[in-house]
């Protein structure tokens, strides 16, 4: 049985990009086009997830997210915030309100759906050693094995890591020292900048056959797994 997407987006052009694609990918669909029709669909037919968009008519984003984190039978529900404000304190207040991830427009349906499949691994909703996809990589977490646009990507373990840890939470920026104890475990001291090295080999890897680079570096802060740049 196939996975439900609840979009609460007014715009209309964009929620049928956004129903387009995520059918695509073999999730079913609904549409609310204002946060109080959003509130009836929960009621109505549990979504396994919401797309919810910030700035809805009756009816803001934000106060969907708080009204469903305080409705019991709707707080385990995730939710994926789409708005047009890309500020750090937007988004701090997106996920105080309880949103589990935080995308801003405009987006790729490509990293949305990435975010999705992320988002909801960790809610458990799909198997653990399901793929993960973005840019048009494949990581088979079954077989241990990565391909880029078809071609199988050679990957040494600790390279093998690092680019499941980035593909898990796709647009999140990891410092040297989260990625450290993330990939090399936290009883084990490595130099900070022994990431940068491994983070060259797996570009090295994965940009064989491709000159777009996938892997965003943020100057004082760290990396990130962009399926956007593809």
């Amino acid at each position: 049985m196939s996975l439900r997407i609840l979009i609460v987006e007014d715009e209309a052009p964009l929620a049928e990009i956004l129903r387009y694609n995520l059918e695509d990918e073999k999730f079913e669909t609904a549409i609310a086009r204002d946060g109080r029709e959003a509130l009836i669909a929960l009621d109505e037919n549990r979504p396994d997830l919401v797309v919810l968009d910030w700035m809805l008519p009756e009816l803001s984003g934000l106060d969907v997210c708080r009204t469903m984190r305080r409705k019991p039978e709707l707080r385990s529900i995730p939710v994926i915030m789409l708005t047009a404000r890309g500020e750090e304190h937007h988004r701090v207040r997106g996920l105080d309100a309880g949103a589990d991830d935080y995308i801003a427009k405009p987006f790729s349906p490509r990293e949305l759906t990435a975010r999705i499949r992320a988002v909801l691994r960790r809610a458990n909703k799909i198997s653990e050693f399901e793929p993960l996809c973005g840019g048009g990589v494949e990581m088979d977490l079954e077989q241990h094995r990565v391909r880029r646009d078809g071609r199988e990507v050679s990957l040494a373990p600790t390279e093998y890591r690092l680019l499941k840890v980035l593909m898990e939470r796709p647009g999140r920026v990891y410092s040297r020292e989260q990625l450290l104890d993330l990939v090399w475990g936290l009883d084990i001291y490595v130099e900070p900048r022994t990431v940068d090295v491994h983070i060259r080999r797996l570009r090295k890897a994965l940009n064989a056959a491709s000159g777009n680079d996938l892997i965003r570096t943020v100057r004082s802060a760290g990396y990130a797994f962009e399926p956007a740049n593809a």
